[in-house]
């Protein structure tokens, strides 16, 4: 089964790039554009592996985001895709299970380490 993946971005060329990638890899992407909607995608469909997180949103933050799908469903991994050159994953994200591996930072000039990322997370590998 091919892995499901949301994309939270409010860029929409970078949503364009990676949901081209991705479903060219053989996943199924979904998008938002703010954590609030991300919210709303994962509160009407609980069947997506991974998420990849954009921290600067309008609205709510990327961290906040990640913490608040955390608890709606608990086992969603999750991906950080940021532009912030400085950004430092905080303890409470690592103790999900978010590290070094699972941060990556844009732009992305080879997107496979990515989709290889989201395959391991997807098969509980990561």
């Amino acid at each position: 089964m091919s892995p499901r993946v949301l994309v939270v971005d409010d860029e929409p060329f970078i949503v364009t790039g990676l949901r081209t990638f991705l479903e060219d890899e053989g996943m199924q992407v979904e998008s938002a554009a703010s954590g609030e909607e991300a919210l709303d995608v994962i509160r009407n469909d609980s069947g997506i592996d991974v998420c990849i997180m954009d921290m600067r949103l309008p609205g709510m933050n990327g961290d906040t985001t990640i913490r608040s799908l955390h608890e709606i469903c608990p086992d969603l991994r999750f991906i950080i895709h940021t532009g912030t050159a400085d950004y430092s994953i905080p303890d409470d994200l690592r103790a999900m299970g978010i590290g070094e591996r699972q941060l990556f930072a844009k732009p992305l000039l080879d997107m496979a380490p990515l989709a290889q990322t989201v395959t391991a997370l997807a098969a509980g590998r990561d």
